[in-house]
Parts: C-alpha cells; sequence; structure tokens
C-alpha cells in the first residue's frame, strides 16, 4: 500500500471522517447480519429446515420406493392364503 502524502490538516481530517464512516457502516452490517443469523436460529426454524430436507429428499425418490416395495406386495398378496 502506497503512502499518501497529505499537503494539509484539512485532507487529513477528511480521510479520517471517510475512515470513520466506513468503520460506522461495518459495523452495522456485522450487526444485521447478527441479527439476521439470530433469527433464523430458532428451534422452528431448524425444525422446518430439517423437515423441507428430507420431504425434498423421499419426494425425488418416491418412485424408486415404491419400485422397491411394490414387488412385495404383489408377492404377499399372490402367497398369502385364502380366507386369512
Amino acid at each position: 500500500m502506497e503512502r499518501k502524502k497529505y499537503s494539509s490538516y484539512a485532507e487529513i481530517e477528511r480521510d479520517l471522517e471517510i475512515l470513520k464512516l466506513e468503520k460506522e457502516i461495518n459495523y452495522q452490517k456485522l450487526v444485521l447480519s447478527f441479527q439476521k443469523t439470530k433469527e433464523s436460529i430458532t428451534p422452528q426454524n431448524i425444525v422446518n429446515g430439517f423437515i423441507s430436507s428430507y420431504t425434498d429428499y423421499f419426494s425425488n425418490s418416491y418412485v424408486k420406493i415404491i419400485q422397491t416395495i411394490l414387488p412385495y406386495v404383489i408377492g404377499w398378496f399372490i402367497n398369502r392364503k385364502r380366507g386369512d
């Protein structure tokens, strides 16, 4: 980083004010990010995320589950004793 040469105190004060404002903006971004994270880590959101991930998994593999179970169900109907 190249050192900046100042010709007056006004330039120094202006740069210090800019740095101060940038610091405050970054601090407020950090606070907002923390609040959003805090809000997202509630028991309800955790459970909803857990359920939705498994719902997506099972909805995508619904056909595979049926293809796996269907032969056993058909075999059970064919092999069951009449009258039971």
